[in-house]
């Protein structure tokens, strides 16, 4: 834009629009444009041009992240097949000591979360996100060849902090790349990768079994190395191929990647005003996250996925779950879990487009938590082990509950989180004190001892799940009064409070931003 756009009753400083008494509406396009040409001018591209750049995003980005993170998926889940071929016995983990394995994961793994996605503000996405796999992956390797039980939760503990990173410093990433009704769906093809690595994780752990005795090795033990080395390496591999944000790809063109940039900054909500997505650190904001009200119910909100998704979900549980509650042997139990994580996939794909579609976030957060309670308290009145078919089928309806409400959840959060520090920081925050409590109880509330009921676990799942499903209610309902409350003020009375630099490093606390429901 060449014109020096003239502001009336505006303090110095101020980028703004023009002074109003009328409420604010998403119809203003002018004074979009205004603070979207704040810095200078924009490229436009054409609809054809923009569907390609987007394209190229998704071949070049989305592959080596969603390869990455399968692979950790996959790192971190395979204990339970390894105890299934023989860990268990070979390491003497009787009583509480496979638990404790696992529970042991979550503490560094939870605690990490929020000053690894500092860390990244500071360091480049390139160089971090490659080290922390690598890290898994030596880790895994190493852990082949533990023989004690001290040395399996020695190797787990560093095993929970290399990987503690991972998942809020990808979804963090992708959303220095896509729109705020695009991102969701690029979660959900990587977070498919999570999905899959469940059925991958039973299938490799089948075959690499056979090769029991080779080297003088148990079978349980070539899954943890062969594993671990395939990390490591695709890990190394990422150190050269994995880019860090538009302004730094290598692969976009100059005019790419300010239209990337650009279209980014005035993702508001409101069609108007400007958010930062730059790489530096803002302490101001990092306290902010930590301050913020709604982060904390977020955080006990996704306690509903995450306890559920660690004691019944994740690869360790499910194959031991069918296993006793079903009859199935060994063999069977880690190939009859392989459907149900391929449902999910399908489902956290089809809710996440849908949501993007629609954009929306809550309903099919509360959608999800119902039904996943729903799957909860069937498995609690079905006598088992009488009807295999009915508690086999509703494996999959607790499974693809506990799944749907991710990706959604994920969105809501870091659409309404600005500016990027802030958003950093409490999604980080929000994964961590999940993740890390629901690690903990979800590792301790299907015991052995309660097979094949499991009553303790569904009854503690049902009742969380529930309980999510109420607080992200109460979240959209206070989203929904604070954007209506911002839609009453005029664009003359926001010029007089604040300046266009004040607005902007307000994030998501300036009146020009709306929140999605």
């Amino acid at each position: 834009m060449e014109e020096t756009h003239r502001m009336q009753g505006m303090k110095p400083g101020h980028v703004g629009c023009e002074t109003s008494s009328r409420p604010i509406s998403k119809d203003d396009a002018a004074c979009h444009q205004e603070f979207a040409h704040a810095e200078g001018p924009t490229v436009d591209l054409t609809g054809g041009q923009k569907r390609k750049l987007i394209r190229k995003l998704d071949w070049i980005f989305l592959p080596q992240i969603t390869l990455l993170y399968l692979l950790a998926y996959l790192d971190r889940g395979n204990i339970g097949n390894a105890k299934i071929a023989g860990m268990q016995t070979d390491l003497h983990l009787d009583g509480i000591k496979y638990n404790v394995a696992l529970m042991v994961f979550f503490i560094p793994y939870g605690l990490l979360e929020v000053p690894s996605n500092i860390v990244l503000k500071v360091l480049r996405p390139s160089i971090w996100i490659p080290s922390l796999v690598v890290a898994c992956g030596l880790v895994m390797t190493l852990m082949g060849i533990v023989n004690s039980y001290e040395g399996l939760i020695a190797a787990r503990f560093f095993l929970g902090a290399a990987e503690a990173g991972l998942f809020p410093g990808i979804t963090f990433v992708l959303t220095l790349w896509y729109e705020r009704y695009e991102v969701q769906t690029r979660f959900a093809l990587f977070y498919a990768g999570a999905s899959l690595a469940g059925a991958f994780s039973g299938l490799l752990a089948f075959a690499i079994q056979h090769m029991d005795g080779v080297a003088g090795l148990a079978g349980w033990r070539w899954v943890f190395i062969l594993e671990g080395i395939f990390t490591f390496v695709c890990g190394l591999g990422a150190f050269f191929t994995l880019p860090d944000t538009p302004q730094r790809a290598r692969f976009l063109t100059p005019d790419e990647k300010q239209f990337l940039v650009r279209r980014l900054e005035v993702q508001t909500g409101s069609g108007q005003g400007r958010v930062t997505n730059d790489d530096k650190l803002s302490w101001k904001h990092v306290k902010g996250a930590f301050q913020e009200r709604r982060l904390w119910l977020a955080c006990i909100m996704w306690l509903g996925n995450s306890i559920p998704i660690y004691g019944y979900v994740w690869p360790p549980r499910m194959s031991t779950v069918a296993r006793s509650m079903i009859r199935y042997t060994a063999t069977k139990a880690q190939l009859m879990v392989v459907p149900i994580y391929v449902c999910a996939t399908a489902v956290v794909i089809v809710v996440s487009v849908c949501s993007d579609r629609v954009q929306q976030r809550s309903p099919f957060v509360i959608a999800g938590f119902l039904a996943g309670a729903a799957g909860f308290l069937a498995l609690l009145v079905i006598p088992h082990p009488q009807y295999p078919g009915l508690t086999y089928g509703f494996l999959f309806l607790a499974a693809s509950g506990i799944f749907c409400p991710i990706m959604p959840a994920l969105g809501w959060f870091m659409n309404n989180l600005a500016p990027s520090t802030k958003r950093a920081v409490g999604t980080a925050l929000i994964f961590g004190t999940a993740n890390l409590m629901g690690g903990l109880l979800g590792s301790n509330i299907y015991m052995d001892s309660t097979r094949p009921h499991y009553f303790p676990g569904y009854g503690v799942s049902f009742g969380i799940m529930l309980t999510a499903a109420a607080i992200a209610y109460g979240l959209r309902v206070g989203f929904q009064r604070e954007n209506a409350a911002r839609s009453l003020m005029t664009m003359e009375e926001i010029q007089e409070r604040y300046t266009g630099d004040e607005l902007v490093d307000m994030g998501d606390r300036s009146p020009l931003f709306r929140y999605t429901l």
